[in-house]
């Protein structure tokens, strides 16, 4: 009995491995193209590793394109989303969890069924709504349509329902208002999965790519996934270099993600726990 169990973990452990490598496969072969000749990149068979490392991709790759001006982008639109976001759903997540108000259950389940709705589907109703607000081809365009989701605020609803009615209820006798019981005891108590949520849609603003190529149309608007258009052109497209800026685009979620990890497995497991 006890080899069997032993089998069947090394087994389990095997198959998570060999899936963890082929996820890392993909990531390997971008940083040792980004690092190639053009006729490497293009050879085959394929080669594995560069014979040289060509240091300059990297240089050539940052000057290929106002890569300042798009990290600036990135990093204000997922900065100013993800604070927005977490604001509102904190909010209405307070209210769907511990408030009563006519009509909460309905208004909540109409809202749920919203997340079955295929996000394509919105972009050209947002498109024509901000081109009547002339905002297309701004920080406004790439910032308000992310400020609310309801998938962060039912994962922090989740959250908050945690939290003992009857604590919220002794909190009132003792004068607490709902702004104070909000802040100073769901917020701490929620912490794993407000940072789960900010993590999430961090992520998806810096890797957003459709919205922001569709509502900019010059050079200062752009982000960076939608830069690594420079290098497609006509005449072809520079792998090692577009590899190399791939890198770059990449390079930061992943840092943030290994940071912070622990946040998105605690704070999902917590908001699943109650429905």
């Amino acid at each position: 009995m006890k080899v069997s169990k032993i089998t069947s973990h090394v087994f389990i452990y095997v198959l998570l491995v060999l899936g963890g490598l082929m996820m890392l496969l993909p990531f390997f072969w971008m940083v040792s193209t980004a690092f190639k000749t053009g006729f490497e990149a293009m050879q085959t068979p394929p080669t594995w590793f560069p014979k040289h490392l060509l240091w300059r991709n990297w240089v050539q790759t940052w000057h290929a394109a106002p890569f300042a001006q798009y990290l600036l982008n990135s990093v204000i639109i997922s900065v100013v989303t993800t604070f927005g976001q977490v604001i509102t759903s904190i909010m209405a997540a307070f209210a769907f969890a511990k408030l009563k108000f006519f009509g909460k259950r309905l208004l909540f389940w109409l809202l749920l069924a919203t997340m079955m709705v295929p996000g394509e589907m919105l972009i050209i109703p947002n498109f024509v709504t901000l081109s009547q607000w002339h905002l297309v081809n701004t920080y406004g365009a790439l910032i308000i349509p992310w400020l609310a989701s309801f998938f962060a605020v039912f994962a922090l609803r989740q959250s908050f329902a945690q939290v003992p009615d009857q604590l919220y209820a002794a909190a009132k006798l003792d004068g607490a208002s709902d702004w104070r019981f909000l802040w100073q005891i769901l917020v701490p108590n929620a912490k794993s999965s407000i940072m789960a949520v900010a993590l999430l849609q961090v992520i998806g603003s810096w890797n957003s790519f459709m919205w922001p190529l569709i509502v900019t149309n010059s050079e200062t608007m752009r982000t960076l996934p939608v830069g690594l258009q420079a290098f497609s052109t006509d005449a072809g497209m520079s792998y090692p270099e577009l590899m190399a800026a791939a890198t770059f685009v990449i390079l930061p979620m992943v840092i943030l993600y290994l940071a912070l990890n622990k946040y998105v497995v605690h704070g999902m497991r917590i908001g699943g726990m109650k429905g």
